[in-house]
């Protein structure tokens, strides 16, 4: 995987070349860009398909510097515009969502369409952050192998966590999650509780917007997902059943083929 450093950060990435439209693919706190695997299988065909690690996670190395949901928006701007991407279909997850907002409101001309996976547009509920600060606190001290079990079940839906027919995968996503470097991930969790709304600024975007989310979603439940597309002008919404908050790994095939009927919309 490629690196590439922009205004003092190193950020690793992966990108499919060819010719076709690029779409950008955002991931959620704790994952990298690895959680779209399945999606950029689907895609790379007929689409030039570049993922990304946040500043601290997945395979990029830890920020030099303090940063917020701002800095990862500007991470983002200055990733497209270093590769000439844009105008690009931008795909974010959770986290990846609250920055694909941000662009897609505010650079509009860099965001060809915009596809909003299980995230929401309101600031982090007052009743997560001490839960989500105590889960950083034990992560300190005991690791985040000790912490499996409830992370697993915010993450993913009873349906995955209980399939037997998917244990490796589970063990595969359960021993990324165990591996996580405590600094950097506290550092990301920070940026994703402290961030501000970006409700106000929902109108302003004017790219055709898709949104998917997973029914059985804990971390953002259904009604803030619905409440954000109904905010975007003629925001798509479908809803992915037996999906949690990680529905591009728990649910490929629902995802994958509402976004290449999407895509090919906003292709053709």
């Amino acid at each position: 995987m490629p690196v590439i450093d922009l205004h003092g950060v190193s950020l690793h990435y992966n990108d499919t070349d060819g010719d076709g439209p690029a779409v950008l693919f955002s991931h959620g706190l704790l994952w990298s860009g690895d959680m779209f695997a399945d999606q950029i299988s689907a895609l790379r065909s007929r689409l030039r398909c570049v993922s990304y690690d946040h500043r601290g996670q997945g395979q990029s190395p830890p920020s030099p510097t303090p940063f917020d949901m701002e800095t990862l928006y500007e991470d983002a701007v200055a990733l497209i515009e270093k590769l000439a991407l844009g105008p690009v279909h931008f795909v974010g997850l959770s986290m990846g969502g609250f920055i694909g907002m941000r662009l897609a409101a505010r650079r509009p001309e860099l965001v060809r369409s915009l596809v909003l996976i299980d995230t929401a547009a309101d600031a982090e509920p007052l009743w997560n952050i001490p839960k989500y600060k105590l889960l950083a606190l034990l992560a300190r001290g005991l690791g985040y192998r000790a912490l499996l079990a409830p992370i697993m079940k915010i993450m993913f839906a009873p349906a995955f966590l209980g399939d037997p027919a998917r244990s490796v995968q589970r063990q595969k996503m359960a021993d990324h999650l165990a591996a996580l470097r405590d600094e950097p991930t506290r550092a990301a969790l920070q940026a994703v509780i402290s961030r501000q709304p970006i409700e106000p600024e929902l109108s302003r975007i004017s790219a055709p917007t898709l949104v998917l989310h997973g029914q059985d979603d804990k971390a953002i439940v259904e009604s803030r997902a619905r409440t954000m597309a109904n905010q975007i002008r003629n925001a798509q919404f479908v809803l992915i059943p037996n999906a949690g908050h990680t529905s591009t790994v728990e649910e490929p095939a629902a995802i994958n083929a509402a976004l290449s009927k999407f895509l090919s919309q906003q292709i053709a």
